[in-house]
C-alpha cells in the first residue's frame, strides 16, 4: 500500500506543501528549507513525542482512529434479502412489519434491549466530562455500560490504605449515575480492571462497597498495543499520579522537567499503564477467586493481537468460563492512542472476526465451553452490526451476540449537549434550526416517548447528551436494524446467519468464507428453474 498520508495526518494536525508527494514516504518530491508548513517530520522536529499522539491540543473534548485502508471492510460484504415466509413470527403480512422484529439480545446472561453495549470508558477527560450522558443514556437505552481502566488511581479524591483503594468519589459516582435511571433487569454496569487497577485492589472495592456485579479484566484494546494513556495538565496530579506507581513521563519529580513545565516548554505529562503478563493457570484462578468474592458475573476484553495469541484468548476464556468475551479489532480508537498503532498494529475488525471465528468452530469441535462474544472495532451503525452478527452465526445460532462501541457513543453526546448549548446561548446554525427546531424539545425526535416515561426529568436529570445517546441507539440503530432484518424476513436477532450474506470481493470471500453473489445459492437457482 502507498503509504502517501505517512507525513500528512489529519489526527496529528499536520499537512504537507506538495499535492504530488512521494508514495512511499509521503514527503514532499521537493522538500526546501524555507516551507513553513509542518509535515509529521517538521512538527516532530519541534515537538517530537506529541506527534505520536491526536492533538495534544484536543485532548479531552475529541476521540480518534485510523483512517488506513485495511482492504477490507463491511461495504465488502452485501445482505442478501428473501421474498418467502418469515422466521421468528406469523408468516402475515399485518403481522411480519418491521416494528415487530425482535432486536434484543443476552450477553454473559445480562439481559440488552438492544444488541449494541458501551466498551469501557474510564480515566480519559472525554469519558468523565460525558459521564452522565453516557451513563444514563446506556441506561434508559437498556444495554451495558462500562467503566474503564484507571478511574480510582486517577481520582485524586481517592483513598488508599496498605496500597489498597478503599474509597473513590468518581468511581461512585460513575456506578450510581448508571444506576438512578437503571431498570434493574436490562443492561448493567461493569467496572474494568488493568494491571493497576488489580494491584490496588478495585475489584474488591467496587465489590464489596459499591455492590458491582460485573468485573471485566482488560488484556488490550485494538487501538494500541501498551497500556491506557492520558494527559495530565497540573504538575501535582502528576507527581500524585507517579507516586500511585504509574508510568508518568517525563518525569514530574526531575528538577529539570519541573522548570521546563513551568516554562510552558510542554503543557502536559503523560500518563501510561502497564500491560500485563497473563498466564493461563493463574489468570484461570484470577477468575475463580474474583467469583468467591462476589463477582456474579465475570467478563474479559481483548485486542487485536497475533493469531497465536487470539488463539492463546479464546483457550483462557473458554477454560476460565468468563460470562464474556469483547473482542476489540483494530482501526478503531477514543481518545489518546498513538496514531501509529492506530494505523500499524495489529489483526483488523473484519479479519479478527474471521480469525476468531475459525477459533470459535475449533472449540466447538472439541466439546470445549464457549463464552459469549461482543466484537468492537470501528462500528457505527445497523449495517455493520447485522453483518457482524450474521457473519457469526453457523447454524446453532450466533456466536456474537452484541457489538461494543466507543466512539460512536461519545459522539452522539457530543452532538447532543454540545447543540442543547448552542440553543440555549441562541448560536444554533441556522440551517439547522430552520429545519429541527431551536430548542431540545423539538429536535430530539425522541423526547415525546422520554417525557411519557421520564416526565420532566428528560432535559434536567437526564441530560441532553444521555438523549443523544438514547436516539442514536433506540431509534436509528435498534430501527434501522429491525428493517434490515424485516427484509431477510428474519424477525428474531438470532435468526440471522451467514446465508443473509454474500462477499462482494475475493479477497472478502477468501477471508470470511462466505461466498461471493455470483456463486451464491448456485444449485438451489438451477434447480428452482429446472421445472
Amino acid at each position: 500500500m502507498a503509504e502517501i498520508f505517512e507525513n500528512a495526518r489529519s489526527t496529528t494536525g499536520t499537512t504537507v506543501r506538495l499535492k504530488d508527494v512521494s508514495r512511499l514516504s509521503g514527503m514532499c518530491p521537493i522538500c526546501e528549507r524555507d516551507c513553513t508548513i509542518l509535515c509529521e517530520i517538521g512538527k516532530s522536529a519541534f515537538r517530537g513525542r506529541e506527534v505520536l499522539y491526536p492533538n495534544p491540543e484536543a485532548f479531552g473534548e475529541s476521540t480518534a482512529a485510523a483512517n488506513k485502508d485495511f482492504f477490507l471492510d463491511w461495504s465488502q460484504i452485501q445482505i442478501m434479502a428473501g421474498v418467502q415466509g418469515a422466521e421468528g413470527i406469523e408468516a402475515n403480512p399485518d403481522i411480519a412489519i418491521f416494528p415487530n422484529v425482535d432486536v434484543s439480545t443476552s450477553v454473559g446472561g445480562v439481559p440488552l434491549k438492544i444488541p449494541v453495549m458501551v466498551a469501557g470508558l474510564g480515566s480519559t477527560d472525554v469519558a468523565k466530562r460525558n459521564w452522565e450522558g453516557l451513563a444514563i443514556g446506556a441506561a434508559i437505552s437498556g444495554t451495558i455500560m462500562t467503566v474503564g481502566e484507571n478511574v480510582c488511581g486517577m481520582d485524586p479524591d481517592s483513598r488508599y490504605e496498605d496500597g489498597k483503594v478503599v474509597y473513590s468519589k468518581d468511581l461512585e459516582f460513575r456506578v450510581n449515575t448508571y444506576r438512578k435511571y437503571w431498570d434493574g433487569k436490562h443492561g448493567e454496569i461493569v467496572i474494568q480492571t488493568n494491571v493497576e487497577d488489580q494491584r490496588s485492589g478495585v475489584d474488591l472495592y467496587a465489590l464489596k462497597e459499591l455492590g458491582v456485579n460485573i468485573i471485566e479484566r482488560k488484556w488490550g484494546q485494538g487501538a494500541k498495543c501498551i497500556g491506557g494513556e492520558v494527559r495530565i495538565s497540573d504538575l501535582e496530579k502528576a507527581q500524585l499520579l507517579a507516586r500511585r506507581g504509574y508510568v508518568v513521563v517525563p518525569d514530574p519529580f526531575d528538577e529539570l522537567v519541573i522548570e521546563a513545565f513551568k516554562a510552558g516548554v510542554f503543557k502536559t505529562f503523560e500518563r501510561h499503564s502497564r500491560v500485563g503478563m497473563p498466564e493461563e493457570r493463574s489468570f484461570i484462578e484470577d477468575i475463580q477467586w474474583l467469583r468467591e468474592n462476589g463477582a456474579k458475573k465475570v467478563f474479559m476484553k481483548t485486542g487485536s493481537y497475533s493469531p497465536a495469541a487470539t488463539a492463546f484468548t479464546l483457550r483462557c476464556a473458554s477454560e476460565a468460563k468468563i460470562d464474556l468475551l469483547t473482542i476489540d479489532g483494530s482501526g478503531g480508537g477514543t481518545g489518546m492512542s498513538p496514531v501509529p498503532m492506530m494505523q500499524e498494529w495489529g489483526i483488523p475488525t473484519i479479519q479478527l472476526l474471521a480469525l476468531v471465528l475459525e477459533g470459535l468452530q475449533i472449540l466447538k469441535q472439541k466439546g470445549k465451553y464457549i463464552p459469549d462474544i461482543a466484537f468492537a472495532g470501528g462500528f457505527v451503525n445497523e449495517t455493520q452490526i447485522f453483518k457482524a452478527i450474521a457473519m457469526s452465526n453457523f447454524g446453532d445460532g450466533p456466536y456474537v451476540k452484541a457489538i461494543a462501541m466507543a466512539r460512536p457513543a461519545i459522539t452522539a453526546v457530543f452532538k447532543g449537549s454540545y447543540f442543547s448549548e448552542l440553543a440555549a446561548e441562541g448560536r444554533l446554525p441556522k440551517k439547522f434550526a430552520e429545519l429541527y427546531g431551536d430548542d431540545p424539545e423539538h429536535f430530539f425526535i425522541t423526547v415525546p416517548e422520554l417525557r411519557k416515561r421520564y416526565g420532566d426529568e428528560v432535559g434536567k436529570g437526564i441530560p441532553w447528551g444521555a438523549v443523544g445517546l438514547y436516539t442514536y441507539f433506540t431509534d436509528r440503530i435498534s430501527k434501522g436494524l429491525k428493517q434490515l432484518m424485516a427484509g431477510c424476513r428474519k424477525f428474531k436477532l438470532n435468526l440471522i446467519s451467514r446465508d443473509d450474506l454474500a462477499s462482494l470481493t475475493e479477497f472478502a470471500a477468501k477471508t470470511t468464507r462466505i461466498p461471493l453473489v455470483n456463486e451464491k445459492d448456485r444449485e438451489i437457482f438451477k434447480a428452482l428453474l429446472d421445472f
